[in-house]
């Protein structure tokens, strides 16, 4: 049984580590958005961007040696990316095996459109007067009906994100935009362990364009109304495909990514 266990200890190191290697390839091209003022702030901007896209996915574990290398930083900063990626929710450490992609449970997943409903409708309902600056959200809703037609489904949920977080923006608000950015890049952890993402994100596509018209004419509370349905039904719908993709890892089945 101990042979047995170390084999397959074994293995699961080599294929860590083959991820190591790959993600050093790819990460190497992100050295130039450092610029020559390298810091802990830029490396978590760049990391965060790669979790959010998926290329450092939830479980993963994160190698200092491999990222610290391709991203020409010192231990030290790198260490302090990834405490203030912790800090947002993004990486859990474990001790004496290090830092990992966090895994959301469902319990998260609720929390997290819980904190949505309560920033996104606020900010609809203080708009003020029409009209609004809509140029933001405007191209983030063309965008997602772009990916649509294109078949890129993770394209869509990225300009889904873009729409949410331009709504927000609307607010004028840095800090507003700051709490939102962590959350939604929370949301994206949820996206990864989904295995049928035309599913889940094509039915908003069409929501997404009935608040931007709403919006454009003005009509602030339907707006508002039309976004607290729809992250009402997101919610449910997302918590209800994600419990089942996450019952089927447990189970061993391998559930795709968004």
């Amino acid at each position: 049984m101990a042979g047995s266990d170390g084999r397959a200890e074994g293995r699961a190191d080599g294929r860590a580590d083959g991820r190591a290697d790959a993600w050093a390839g790819e990460l190497a091209g992100d050295r130039a958005l450092l610029g020559r003022t390298s810091t802990a702030e830029r490396v978590a901007d760049i990391l965060r961007t790669r979790i959010a896209e998926g290329f450092f996915p939830p479980g993963a574990r994160l190698s200092e040696e491999s990222i610290g290398g391709a991203l020409g930083v010192s231990r030290n900063t790198l260490r302090e990316a990834f405490r203030l990626l912790t800090h947002e929710r993004l990486l859990v450490h474990e001790l004496n095996r290090g830092v990992f992609v966090r895994v959301l449970a469902v319990e998260d997943v609720e929390d997290i459109h819980r904190t949505r409903r309560l920033v996104e409708c606020a900010v609809v309902r203080g708009l003020g007067r029409p009209p609004y600056a809509l140029d933001g959200p405007a191209a983030a809703v063309a965008e997602g009906e772009r990916a649509a037609r294109a078949g890129d489904w993770t394209g869509v949920a990225t300009a889904n994100i873009r729409f949410h977080r331009e709504l927000v923006a609307l607010a004028g608000s840095a800090r507003t935009d700051e709490l939102m950015r962590g959350v939604l890049a929370e949301l994206r952890l949820a996206f990864h362990v989904v295995a049928d993402p035309r599913a889940l994100h094509e039915p908003y596509l069409v929501r997404n364009r009935e608040i931007l018209d709403a919006l454009g004419d003005g009509e602030r509370t339907a707006a508002e109304r039309l976004l607290a349905r729809y992250l009402d039904d997101s919610r449910d719908r997302l918590v209800e495909v994600y419990a089942r993709s996450v019952d089927a890892a447990g189970a061993g089945t391998e559930p795709g990514g968004a």
